[in-house]
């Protein structure tokens, strides 16, 4: 299961998926959790020390061997060099599973331990000063759209992004490569704001999306939300001295989440497994195209020199029945 974070800055989105992860993981589910935010918080959230959280590797910066570890044997693509983030697979190209060892989480995937296992940690690594005036953060995310085309995953095991805020995210066809995206909203004018962008820039392309609603204090809060955004709020969440023990570094053990907060983890995962049985992989294979057509067009032609739709194999569609059993 493919499961996104979005929501404005602030909102509380990356204490909602390190919080999804540790629920996940202390049921004994296998997890990779992706930092694809600019603000890079997600180590922290889920204990890391800032020198260690700094240590972790940028998939960034390892995209070239991304690139050409996914390309395979796919005659389609003919060097890493000629591999946009948008570039789907075909015959011949690697495939990733969530729990396998491969040389993309050899580079890029640190374990971190938390109660009853261990997520597999990736992040695309900070803009930094490098960066100013010649790069754009969505190319440091063109790692992530990269893995998640080829990522063959199943029901029981999760990859969990905190995205970047607000919709910064459709600035790639990323928005569609997850079977859940839960948006994480204040009860305030701005945090509705972003779930009424991204359901609508969503709606065409069969997102699912709900809202997790956060910071609530009061009933009136709920009441907002619910006239806000309708059927789609899934849960709220209130204050937490768990989650602000969290934040000092001193987090107790998991199970003494507040009952509340830990019912609405719970709902969080049994909506996303819901989704599973929707699963379209044609349909995913399509988007896929789609956007890489687009972007091809756009930049992508003329930036590597070649006709990018060559990419493209007619006859592929991404599936669990190409993966290699682990």
């Amino acid at each position: 299961m493919k499961i996104a974070f979005v929501g404005k800055g602030g909102s509380g989105k990356t204490t909602l998926s390190s919080l999804f992860i540790r629920h996940l993981v202390a049921a004994g589910a296998p997890v990779v959790g992706i930092d694809a935010d600019i603000n890079q918080h997600l180590g922290p959230a889920l204990g890391l020390g800032d020198e260690e959280a700094a240590a972790l590797p940028a998939m960034g910066e390892q995209l070239t061997s991304i690139k050409d570890y996914l390309r395979g044997s796919n005659p389609r693509i003919a060097s890493a060099e000629t591999m946009i983030k948008t570039t789907p697979p075909g015959e011949g190209s690697r495939l990733v599973r969530v729990r396998e060892p491969n040389r993309i989480y050899d580079a890029c995937a640190r374990p971190v331990e938390l109660d009853g296992g261990a997520v597999r940690l990736m992040v695309t690594g900070p803009f930094t000063d490098a960066d100013l005036g010649v790069a754009c953060y969505h190319s440091k995310t063109g790692a992530v759209e990269l893995y998640l085309n080829h990522l063959v995953d199943g029901p029981d095991e999760y990859v969990v992004v905190d995205m970047t805020a607000g919709s910064d995210s459709f600035a790639s066809g990323m928005f569609t490569r997850f079977d859940m995206t839960f948006l994480v909203a204040e009860p305030t004018r701005k945090g509705v704001s972003v779930y009424r962008q991204y359901k609508d820039y969503a709606r065409d392309f069969g997102v699912a999306l709900k809202v997790v609603g956060n910071k609530i204090q009061e009933p009136d809060d709920i009441d907002f939300l619910r006239e806000e955004v309708g059927d789609d709020l899934l849960v709220t969440v209130g204050r937490s001295d768990w989650v602000r023990a969290m934040e000092k570094g001193r987090p107790p053990r998991f199970d003494e989440l507040e009952e509340a907060n830990a019912r609405a983890l719970g709902t969080l995962r049994a909506t996303a497994d819901a989704t599973y049985e929707q699963r379209d992989w044609e349909r995913y294979t399509r988007q896929m195209v789609h956007f890489h057509l687009k972007n091809a067009e756009s930049w992508g032609n003329e930036r590597t020199g070649v006709d990018l739709a060559a990419q493209v194999d007619p006859h592929f569609v991404l599936g669990e029945s190409l993966a290699t059993p682990v």
